[in-house]
């Protein structure tokens, strides 16, 4: 019997001919000026499959928004030109690759941030444990930060050519403070309430919408990660997730995707113990009025991901196990044993000539 995995998905206006998604994954191997070099066009090309998807590493919509050397972006045109070069190849084996805009306000490296000249920035002065304080964003600010994702969102599509966008709205940055009672204290149109709270999110979106349309969007979240201080009640999860993915299912019926991300990880792990939680009723309110392209990610194994898809629908997507099987595709098609994952090299050694951990994976003795 075929498997589901291995079925096409409609998402946005491009058809999958499979469900093995691969995930975004920040390695850190950018140069000094947020440009792509070789490697990670050799990195990307690798993971590429016919009719496959693989959203791209965390980008900076601007040098100002940023926070971490190493780091690629989406402002300049040479760092266009070095994802263009990358997109290039993932087109040229039949692949699909969406980018993922990234801010990150109070999760920026407070030096690097000042180092460029900029103000290390959140919605409001909570800091993170044991960390700087950072400086509340001004009204006007946040209208730019706003516009920030639609510029590099229409360079994304339009210059470096993304078939798509992401919004990285989970794991603690910047839009994820903005949703959070205890990193945002905000007292007006962006802070109190939950209307409010979610009112960068959506009005972010609605921007990126604009410039490339519905069909090349799509957003993440990660409802129930603890990462960078980001742990909340599980009512308050409910109440603001649910009403997130009703309010996006409701204003944009053709959007591409959304993203969740399961509660059992945290960051770029597995949570300890038995996780009670479940993201379920997120699907069921994005599909109560028909069946949308819904990618569900975190931890995820061939068996897990095959009942998900069957019992579910959508597609899975995949992080720690696409970073050491390039050929991840194949070998879930073929029963293969995966290689395993070093995790000292997720994030370096940072920089274009780090192939450590990155490139220098082997694929399986079928490969073809």
């Amino acid at each position: 019997m075929e498997s589901h995995l291995f079925t096409p998905l409609r998402v946005g206006n491009i058809t999958l001919s499979h469900r093995v998604i691969m995930a975004p994954l920040t390695r850190f191997r950018a140069n000094d000026r947020g440009e792509h070099e070789q490697i990670a066009e050799k990195y990307y090309e690798q993971r590429a499959t016919p009719g496959g998807l693989i959203i791209g590493e965390a980008t900076y919509t601007s040098e100002e928004a940023g926070g971490q050397p190493n780091a690629p972006g989406l402002w300049s045109a040479q760092q266009i030109r070095s994802w263009k070069r990358i997109t290039d190849k993932v087109h040229a084996k039949g692949g699909f690759i969406f980018a993922q805009l990234r801010e990150d306000g109070r999760a920026a490296n407070p030096d690097h941030i000042r180092s460029l000249g900029h103000h290390y920035v959140a919605p409001s002065a909570v800091p993170l444990p044991g960390g700087e304080v950072p400086q509340p964003l001004t009204k006007d600010a946040i209208k730019r930060f706003v516009r920030m994702f639609a510029d590099a969102g229409r360079d994304a599509v339009h210059g470096a050519g993304f078939d798509g966008v992401e919004i990285h709205n989970a794991n603690g940055y910047l839009p994820d403070q903005f949703l959070d009672k205890r990193a945002n204290l905000r007292n007006d149109e962006y802070g109190g309430n939950l209307e409010n709270r979610c009112r960068f999110t959506l009005e972010a979106l609605a921007a990126l919408v604009e410039v490339v349309g519905q069909e090349r969007a799509g957003i993440r979240f990660s409802p129930y990660n603890g990462f960078q201080d980001m742990t909340k009640p599980d009512d308050e999860v409910n109440e603001t997730f649910s009403y997130l993915v009703r309010e996006i299912r409701d204003r944009y019926p053709n959007l591409a995707y959304i993203h969740i991300v399961e509660p059992r990880i945290t960051g770029d792990s597995d949570k300890d113990g038995l996780v009670k939680q479940s993201s379920k009723y997120l699907r069921d309110i994005w599909n109560e009025k028909g069946e949308r392209p819904y990618i569900a990610a975190g931890g995820f194994t061939k068996g897990d991901a095959e009942e998900s898809v069957r019992k579910l629908g959508g597609g899975v997507a995949f992080g720690r196990y696409f970073v050491s099987n390039p050929d991840l595709v194949h070998r879930l098609k073929h029963g293969l044993p995966l290689n395993k994952y070093d995790r000292s090299t997720f994030y370096g050694p940072p920089g274009p000539t780090s192939t450590k951990g990155y490139t220098d994976y082997p694929f399986a003795s079928l490969w073809n």
